[in-house]
């Protein structure tokens, strides 16, 4: 992974989150992932060790979750 993945779920607190990110690393530095619009990516975010979002995802694999959005489990329903 050559950049990191900024997981969330499309929530206020995510959405805020995504923005300080983006401005923190660069917008071509990180891939954002709206698992609420994109749930085909739940189970990829899982592997990754995502277990609340919003989380990061580094490009060495280290899982950064950030706040207190919503668990996997509340994002899966």
């Amino acid at each position: 992974m050559s950049k990191s993945i900024f997981y969330h779920a499309g929530c206020p607190v995510c959405i805020s989150a995504e923005h300080d990110i983006v401005e923190l690393v660069g917008k071509s530095n990180v891939e954002v992932v709206n698992i609420g619009e994109t749930r085909n990516r739940i189970e990829e975010a899982e592997k990754a060790g995502v277990k609340s979002v919003p989380a990061m995802v580094t490009p060495n694999g280290k899982v950064l979750h950030i706040n207190y959005g919503a668990s996997m489990a509340d994002v899966k329903g």
